[in-house]
């Protein structure tokens, strides 16, 4: 389990200024836990974020706290996109917890290796219900399995650890292979009885303009007084 040090923070001091020394505001709370501002190194924060996710259990460790908890909430920067502000949900020891594991897509699926499919991962996540000693960091699911287009792989086919059930019908979807078609093209008919009728129409029109100009009457010269 990774263990981070922490320390209550006062609220009377400013955000920005804890900011400034390199730590990041956090909180964490739980049912059985009071609300408690706490601080720590922005840089372990960042650095556990990143191995560990929100699936992981992580102990909080300082002055008066000594406590486990899973990361609830991460305000991100919307400039830089760094975490500025964490919420640390504690559990309860030896309460079950449901919680959404990520999941991780290994192995080659016959239908996009040789027939040419394009994998179509349905869902990027499963809920899942364990004792928080029991909770995965992520689940792997096994695409060798589809070899056709009509292949699909389904919660139920997932190998679960001990001492971890579904929260999902084990009929649902998690990955399946669509098959690219060609879209084809029809050429439209032209109908060429239309075209010559048009044609025909046009010359007499021209005709008829042409008669008119020879039908009027020139101009009179004027007499040169």
């Amino acid at each position: 389990m990774i263990t981070l040090s922490v320390e209550k923070r006062d609220k009377k001091t400013s955000l920005s200024e804890i900011r400034k020394a390199g730590k990041m505001p956090a909180v964490f709370y739980g049912k059985m836990e009071p609300s408690t501002p706490i601080m720590l190194p922005f840089a372990v924060f960042e650095k556990t974020l990143k191995e560990a996710g929100e699936s992981t259990i992580l102990h909080l460790d300082g002055k008066g706290i000594d406590v486990d908890v899973l990361i609830h909430d991460v305000d991100l920067d919307p400039v830089t996109d760094k975490p500025r502000h964490a919420d640390f949900y504690a559990i309860e020891k030896g309460k079950k917890l449901s919680l959404a594991i990520p999941l991780e897509f290994i192995g080659v699926a016959p239908a996009v290796k040789d027939l040419g499919g394009i994998l179509v991962k349905v869902m990027h996540e499963i809920e899942i219900e364990a004792l928080p000693k029991d909770l995965p960091h992520k689940l792997e699911v096994d695409i060798s399995g589809l070899t056709t287009f009509d292949s699909t792989v389904i919660a139920g086919n997932i190998k679960l650890p001990e001492g971890v059930t579904l929260k999902i019908k084990p009929e649902d979807v998690i990955a399946s292979v669509y098959e690219p078609k060609e879209e084809v093209v029809e050429a439209v008919p032209v109908d060429l009885s239309a075209v010559e009728v048009e044609k025909k129409g046009k010359e007499a029109k021209e005709g008829e303009a042409g008669a008119e100009a020879a039908a009027e009457p020139a101009p009179k010269k004027e007499e040169k007084k």
